[in-house]
């Protein structure tokens, strides 16, 4: 019987969590997706578990396993925050299929480059978001017309060089070959440039 209280407050829960993501991205303002999302899932397990402690019918739980339940929820939550809403909002594969289907179903190979740089930039607006995002998440701040990365930004892109260089694959394919470039994507990068400030 418990395992059936068990489906049925998870699916409350997931019920929960599209109406609380329905109602906070149509009515109320958004500064991160990812961010925004999660706030949901708190809201719903919270909610959930509300619920779960009201209803006579899921009194049969302990208090250790509504604990567990609230824990599988917001992992649930987090999962449902950057699988859906926010690959989606940042996904550049999802963009690809749909610039392919608002252009008839193809695009010519060796005009992608265009694609990418002319349209998908502006048409996403794509600056703008994610200096958004990383000035939200406390990684750069924006002072007299210069971006620099804050102490917590210094070390978030020196772990993510770390596991670049020596955890994503050695040989990746790439357009039918296999290669490290990925790996190591500033290998060709020109050595002076004339963007920097300070």
């Amino acid at each position: 019987m418990k395992y059936i209280k068990l489906l049925c407050s998870t699916f409350c829960f997931g019920l929960l969590l599209l109406v609380t993501y329905y109602i906070h991205v149509r009515f109320f303002k958004v500064g991160v997706v990812f961010y925004s999302a999660l706030f949901d899932a708190v809201i719903a397990s919270i909610l959930a578990l509300i619920i779960v402690n009201s209803l006579k019918w899921f009194r049969g739980f302990t208090s250790f396993e509504k604990l567990q339940l609230l824990l599988i929820w917001l992992l649930l939550g987090y999962s449902f925050a950057i699988s859906v809403p926010t690959v989606i909002d940042r996904s550049l594969s999802f963009y690809i299929l749909e610039k392919m289907q608002q252009r008839g179903g193809g695009i010519k190979l060796a005009d992608f480059d265009q694609v990418f740089t002319q349209e998908y930039v502006k048409e996403h607006r794509l600056v703008d978001v994610r200096l958004t995002e990383q000035q939200q998440s406390g990684t750069i701040i924006i002072k007299d017309g210069c971006v620099k990365l804050t102490d917590w930004g210094q070390t978030l892109a020196t772990s993510s060089r770390f596991f670049r260089n020596h955890f994503l694959p050695k040989q990746r394919l790439l357009m039918g070959t296999y290669s490290d470039d990925l790996t190591d994507p500033f290998r060709n990068s020109p050595a002076k440039v004339d963007y920097i400030c300070q």
